[in-house]
């Protein structure tokens, strides 16, 4: 086997141009579909990470009635927090938020928006709640800044608030904007505010309740009650996977055109290759070699391209992976315009499962389309080989 090998690698760099093109084709495949992969993990790594530092912390507990994806239930989706969870509360363990419908007025349009309260005073979320602390008589308003752009607002300016309470009696107020924070997180920015919850239940007239309830982190213990009902972050995160989902399908069809104009060229190669060289395979023959060992030699030699071309691969494929996991790529547009949670610099994330993983299906691939023309060989009789003429 050692003597096929080396006589197989010994062909194949003997080949000269013709091989060392295949093989920096090869590469380009080899740099590029884990590139991209590395991009797709990234960006889901980010999204998920961003998402449950604004948003969803541990997981949350839903009031039963509350339906993010219809606005008519948040009249009916909110309750007093159950006496098992108040404990939870007051150490911290849980982040209660309150959740209305309301409209504002900027510059004399009419915007519909969600008026969320949360309590000034907690760290659970990375919402900057410590902006909402009274320092004048106004009600203090949070906004991402997203929502400041599309409506021209500013920190320190006001607005009328107007929002319905229980007993469904309209009220307004001008609000002051005490702060803008940036972030990833669309879901926490787009079309809403942020207010202190206890100022949102005095303005609602619902005392002591909320619409949902944030967990710190996986570890503290699942309550499961009657009214409330626990999303963990494989429900929660869903659309994120979904969507990453759907990029990995499209990769997945760039990836194929890629690597079948690669394998393209390796196959015409060893066509070629096999044709050109008749008498050499006679004389493998007659000398004493199998046909089947001659047919492991001429796919060994065409699987040689992979292995090549997984070093050429590697001498400019890893600075550029360094270069692009430590400065990231930015890109022009904001995933927040599309209600995506996506970074303005998006970092890749290249594991050693992506890189491994592609080098074994490039590396099975190339064998397979080594072997298909040298089956070719299986047919041949010595004597024609040896006139280089074949059946």
């Amino acid at each position: 086997m050692m003597t096929i090998i080396k006589l197989a690698f010994r062909n194949l760099i003997g080949a000269g141009f013709r091989t060392w093109l295949n093989v920096f084709i090869l590469s380009i495949s080899f740099v590029i579909i884990i590139w991209h992969k590395g991009m797709l993990d990234g960006w889901d790594r980010q999204a998920r990470t961003d998402m449950i530092a604004w948003e969803y912390g541990g997981g949350q507990y839903w009031q039963k009635n509350y339906d993010p994806y219809d606005p008519f239930t948040l009249s009916e989706s909110h309750s007093e927090i159950p006496e098992e969870f108040r404990l939870m509360v007051e150490k911290n363990e849980l982040l209660p938020i309150l959740i209305a419908q309301g409209t504002i007025y900027p510059e004399g349009r009419v915007q519909s928006i969600l008026i969320k309260g949360i309590k000034t005073d907690q760290n659970i979320l990375k919402i900057p709640t410590e902006k909402l602390q009274k320092n004048s008589d106004a009600i203090q308003a949070l906004i991402g800044s997203n929502m400041a752009k599309s409506n021209h607002l500013d920190s320190g300016e006001f607005v009328t608030l107007r929002w319905r309470d229980l007993n469904g009696t309209f009220d307004a107020k001008d609000i002051q904007i005490a702060g803008i924070f940036k972030t990833n997180a669309p879901s926490v920015d787009n079309s809403q505010i942020w207010i202190s919850l206890n100022e949102l239940r005095s303005m609602l007239k619902t005392p002591g309740e909320a619409t949902i309830l944030v967990k710190r982190t996986n570890d503290i213990p699942t309550v499961q009650l009657k009214n409330w009902e626990f999303k963990n972050h494989d429900f929660l995160l869903a659309d994120i996977d979904e969507i990453i989902k759907s990029k990995n399908i499209g990769g997945s069809i760039f990836w194929f055109i890629l690597l079948l104009l690669a394998m393209l060229a390796i196959f015409d190669t060893q066509v070629l290759s096999i044709f050109r060289r008749q008498k050499e395979i006679g004389t493998y023959i007659a000398l004493g070699m199998t046909k089947r060992q001659v047919v492991g030699l001429f796919t060994v030699e065409g699987a040689f391209h992979s292995v090549l071309a997984m070093l050429v691969g590697a001498i400019y494929g890893i600075p550029l992976f360094i270069w692009q996991a430590n400065t990231g790529i930015r890109f022009p547009m904001e995933g927040q315009d599309y209600g995506l949670a996506m970074a303005e610099v998006m970092y890749p994330a290249y594991s050693l499962g992506l890189v491994v993983g592609t080098i074994v299906v490039i590396m099975i691939t190339t064998l397979f389309v080594s072997y298909l023309p040298s089956r070719k060989i299986s047919k041949m009789k010595p004597t024609e080989a040896l006139r280089g003429k074949l059946q």
